[in-house]
C-alpha cells in the first residue's frame, strides 16, 4: 500500500510527519530519515487499529486548487 505523508519542521527543529489518509496518524523525528521510518511504524499501527475496529483502511484524500491573494 502506498500512502502520501507530509513533512514539516517544527519550531524546535524536529520533523513532524503526518499521513492525511489516516486521521490522527502523526509521528516525528530528529532527521528526515528517522521521521519517515517512524511514520511507517505509525501507519502500520493505525492500519491495524482501523482493521480491528472494522473501519475503512484509509480515507479519501484529494488535491484541490484554490486561489490565494
Amino acid at each position: 500500500m502506498r500512502l502520501l505523508i507530509t513533512l514539516e519542521r517544527d519550531e524546535t527543529g524536529r520533523i513532524i510527519t503526518e499521513c492525511p489518509s489516516l486521521p490522527g496518524c502523526v509521528s516525528q523525528g530528529e532527521i528526515e530519515s528517522a521521521a519517515i521510518e517512524n511514520i511507517r511504524e505509525a501507519i502500520q499501527g493505525c492500519l491495524a487499529a482501523r482493521k480491528a475496529n472494522d473501519l475503512p483502511l484509509a480515507v479519501s484524500v484529494r488535491e484541490v486548487e484554490v486561489e490565494f491573494a
